[in-house]
This record gives structure tokens, sequence and C-alpha cells, in this order.
């Protein structure tokens, strides 16, 4: 996919890039014309009474190849280098978008270092290959060629070709170095997302690292793959470093070879010494665009591994599929639950077995279960976050499957165990950074979950930034801006996953009082391991590796003597 969004982006600017090539060779042709001139000054300067008004014509010659190459490779610099700028903002947020669709059983898998390092260093190749690189090719060549063909016509072909007889052997070292290069870029690469992954994870457990006075720990771990990722590097160095001086020893022969030969041609009068000068400064000029062709090289096989890198992770198809045409949820609809059974990708057992249930519209049902009993997967195969056969789960009688993922998610809203706070403003973070909603009705969900005083309490109120993922904040305060994120939304069916474990019981039941006045008439799912949680639901699942093992009101709960009896004696 990555070589396929290549394709569609030249495609789509291909006249920019045209005409950036086309003023890179008319840059280059401009630059050859340099040794042409300082040659013809020479041969004046040699004669003896010259006029000056010959040499002042020269030196405006010289001015104006100057103005004119800066004015050429100014324009092809902003077209083609900045073409390359776009591709890379275009290319980030495609990978962001596919970012987006994956599905969790994708992130599960994968490690956050690995997947920052595809969006920045990986991208950022891609770049420095469609960018600087192509333009130095396509720049090195034409230089090349008009360079030989001037070197030609100051000379003759015969010396011309002494002269470039070192650049098969140049060419072919280039192609076998690049192929090295491009196999330790790779392993740079990785280097970099594990490094990039631990730092990350450091930096998110530091109270924990602390806690365990575990910093020198963590830091001798840190060096050791530090020390592998510049083994990597200089791994890589020990070949590209070759490049520039193999080609510059390669040069030097030719400039021998035109010193000896060359030079006895100017002493026998077959060519003027302005034509031996041009010669040289051809050679110099010819020196340039080879030693940045081997650089080319170079960036263009770390380019095509990060390419197929990108590949690699653009070619990933969500595990979920979208579903069928229905473009919104169903209001005021029951959920019905028929014969679920579900285990993870790669798991040897079920995570829920026969799950049978039928929850009312506008009803509040609780689940209770220890640990690992599959609570938390009913709640996300509800929310479809994972593949369910068809005909298992029905909203208002419509199969889970006919929705729009967008529209089926729009119906739900969800206080997950892990409250994640976004570094931005606590209003942002209630209304999750969409329109619509006044400051009244964000103050508003803030009371209904119990937060409103205390947000208020802070320097900048509502307006007032959070860290990283909440870490000014407390747990139970987390919680309460998630379920006021939740409440802003008056959402058909309102889950809480745990939502309530780090409020005090006061709170509690303060919250829990509100939400059984802002949610009469719609379906709310309260997941808890306190049963004070879910006394007053009415009805309620136990569930026990993944079968539900008991289910009616907590009267008729507690007079069966069963699991959930054994939970409140417990508590």
């Amino acid at each position: 996919m990555g070589r396929r969004f290549l394709l569609r982006f030249l495609k789509l600017h291909w006249f920019g890039y045209a005409v950036g090539v086309a003023f890179m060779f008319l840059a280059s042709w401009i630059q050859t014309l340099f040794p042409r001139i300082l040659g013809d000054t020479v041969d004046i300067l040699k004669t003896a009474g010259f006029a000056p008004a010959g040499v002042y014509t020269q030196i405006g010659y010289l001015l104006g190849v100057a103005a004119a190459t800066f004015g050429t490779t100014y324009v092809w610099r902003n077209l083609v280098i900045g073409g390359a700028r776009r591709l890379e903002c275009d290319l980030r947020e495609a990978l962001f978008d596919h970012f987006q669709v994956l599905s969790p059983s994708f992130y599960s898998r994968r490690k956050t270092g690995d997947l920052i390092a595809y969006a920045i260093n990986d991208i950022n190749a891609v770049r420095m290959m469609l960018g600087p690189a192509t333009s130095q090719a396509i720049n090195g060549v034409a230089v090349i060629l008009f360079t030989v063909v001037a070197m030609a016509r100051a000379s003759d072909w015969r010396l011309t070709l002494l002269a470039l007889l070192p650049l098969p052997f140049i060419v072919a070292f280039m192609l076998v170095v690049g192929r090295v290069v491009k196999k330790r870029f790779k392993r740079v690469q990785k280097t970099f997302a594990t490094i990039s992954d631990r730092v990350n994870e450091n930096i998110s457990g530091i109270r924990v690292i602390k806690a365990y006075a575990q910093e020198d720990e963590e830091v001798r771990r840190f060096e050791r793959l530090n020390d592998r990722m510049v083994e990597a590097n200089l791994a890589m160095v020990r070949v590209s470093s070759l490049l520039s001086p193999v080609i510059e020893a390669c040069f030097t022969v030719s400039f021998v070879l035109n010193l000896i030969l060359g030079g006895g041609r100017v002493l026998a009068g077959q060519i003027t010494l302005g034509d031996f000068v041009a010669f040289n400064g051809y050679l110099v000029l010819l020196l340039k665009p080879v030693i940045s062709i081997g650089q080319v090289i170079n960036v263009v096989q770390r380019g095509m591994a990060s390419l197929s890198r990108l590949d690699e992770i653009l070619d990933v198809a969500p595990d979920v599929v979208d579903g069928g045409p229905v473009a919104a949820f169903p209001a005021h609809a029951g959920i019905a639950v028929r014969d679920l059974s579900f285990a993870y990708p790669g798991a040897d057992r079920e995570a829920l077995s026969g799950i049978d249930l039928t929850i009312p519209a506008g009803r509040t049902l609780g689940i209770v279960g220890r640990t690992g009993s599959g609570k938390s997967t009913l709640v996300q195969l509800l929310m479809k976050m994972y593949n369910v056969e068809d005909g298992r789960i029905l909203f208002g009688g419509t199969d889970l499957n006919d929705f729009r993922l967008d529209a089926l998610r729009r119906g739900f809203g969800l206080v997950p165990q892990d409250n994640f706070l976004f570094s931005a403003t606590v209003e942002e973070n209630i209304r999750c950074f969409q329109g619509g909603y006044t400051p009244e009705q964000v103050a508003q969900a803030a009371r209904d979950a119990c937060i409103y005083d205390s947000l208020m309490a802070l320097p900048d109120g509502l307006g007032t930034m959070l860290g990283e993922r909440g870490v000014n904040l407390s747990g139970g305060q987390k919680q309460r801006i998630s379920i006021a994120r939740a409440l802003i939304r008056d959402p058909e069916v309102l889950v809480l996953d745990d939502a309530l474990s780090a409020v005090d019981t006061v709170t509690e039941g303060e919250i829990l009082a509100n939400l059984r006045r802002v949610r009469a008439g719609r379906t709310t799912l309260i997941i808890a391991h306190r049963i004070s949680a879910v006394q007053e639901a009415d009805e309620i699942v136990v569930l026990d590796a993944g079968r539900i093992v008991e289910r009616g009101t907590h009267a008729e709960l507690l007079a069966k003597g069963g699991p959930y009896r054994e939970i409140c004696d417990l508590q």
C-alpha cells in the first residue's frame, strides 16, 4: 500500500515535479558553463597586451551564470523538495488514519515504540528518498551528462574516456554498498523502535520505578539498548563511509591521467591552456555529483527499507469488518444476546461461552464476577471491538453486523477500566473534542458525575490543562471525568466498566442516584466488583469462567445463597 500511495501522490502532483525536473536540468546545464568561461578567461589573460574589456565581459558572464544557477536552483528545490514535504505530511496522515481503523487486537500485538518509529523515522526516510535523494540523483545525472559532453568539446573523446575510466568501478561499488546499507538500516530502525518503546514505557511508569527504587536498574537496561543501537548505527556507518573515500581516490587517478596526458597535449600545442584549465574544471565539477550519487544510493536504500516497513503496516487489514447499511443506532432499543461464545485470537479457551441475555430498553443491568470471568469481554463484543457471528447480538431486533461501525459505537457511552485522559483542558476531555455542547451542558455533566466542585477548585476550573493521561489528577477524579464524558453524549446505552472503583462509597451512592435520574428510560450496563454498585439494578448477572452462573435481582440472588451471596458476604 505504501508504494501505491507514492504512485497516487506522484500522479496527482506530476506537473509540479515535471517543472521542477525541467529547471533542474536547466540549472545543471548552466553550471557546466562556468569551467568553459573560466578557460576562455585564461586564454585571454595569457595573451600579451590583452584588452581589459574582454576580461570584464567574461566576469559578467560568470556573474550571470551564478545568478541563473541561483534562480533555477531556487525554483526546482521549492518544487521537488517542497513536494517531498507534502508527501511526508500526506503519508503521515494516511498512516495515522490507518491506525484509527485497526482493531484493538492489533495494538495488543504491537509495541507503541515501534509504531512511533513508523510515524517518525520511516516516513522521514521515505521523504529523504523522494526529496533530497531524488533531486540529487537527477541533478547529478544531468550534471554528469552535460559535463561529459563539455569535456569532450574542450579536449577530445579519448582523453575524456580515460578520465572517466574509474566510473564503472565506482558504480559497481555503489550498488554493492547500497544493498548492505539497506540491510543494516533495517536493523537500525528496529533498534530505534525498541528504544522508543523503552523510553515511552519508562516515562509512563516513572512513579512505579521510583516507588520501587528501580532507577539504576532501568538506566542499566536502557544503556544496554542504547549500546545495541550504537552498534547497529556504527555497522551501517562503517559501510556507507567507504563511498566518498573510494570515489575521491578513483577521481585522483583521473586527475593524474589528465595532468600527464592533458599537460602533454598543451605542450604539443594540440589544445590551449584554457582548454586544459576548463577540462580540469569539468573534472572537479564531475566529482561532486558522483559523490552525491553515492550518498543518494545510501539514502534510497534507507528509504526503500523504510518503505517496505510501511508497506507491512499499511497492508494490515482491520480484524473487525465494517457492518452493513444501517447508519443510525435505534432509539430506546432493547439488547438481545443469543448463545454468544467467543475466544480471543490465539487463546486456548473461550472467554465467553453460551451467553444468553435479554435487556429490555430503559433497564439497568448489573454484571459481577471474578477477575477474568468475561465481564469486559462481553462489553467489547457489544461494541464490536472483535468480530461477532451473525445473529448473536441484536439491538432493537437489528443484527449487530448490520450496523456501520461508527453508527453502532455512537450509540454507546463507555467508561472503561483504564480512564484515559488527553493532554488537554478538562472541558475538552469532557467534550472529547466534539463541538455542539454548551458550557452549561459540560458543567451539568460534571455535576452529574459528582466532579464539578473538585474541578472548579482547580487553578483554571474547567479550562485547567491536564498533564499526560491526567497525571495531575487523582484516580477518582479521572474516573468521574470519564463518567462526565460519557454522560454528556446522552447515549442510548451507557456502559460503566468498573468505573466506580476509585471513588468512596458515599460518592458512589451519589453518582448512582444521579444516573438513575438522568438515565431514566435509557439502557445502562454496570460492571463492578463492589456489590453496592449494582444492587439497585433491574437485573444482575453473575459471570464465572465465561458463563452466566446466576441471574436475578439483588434480593433474589441473596436468597439463592450462591456465588453472588458469597461475594456479598466477603464484602
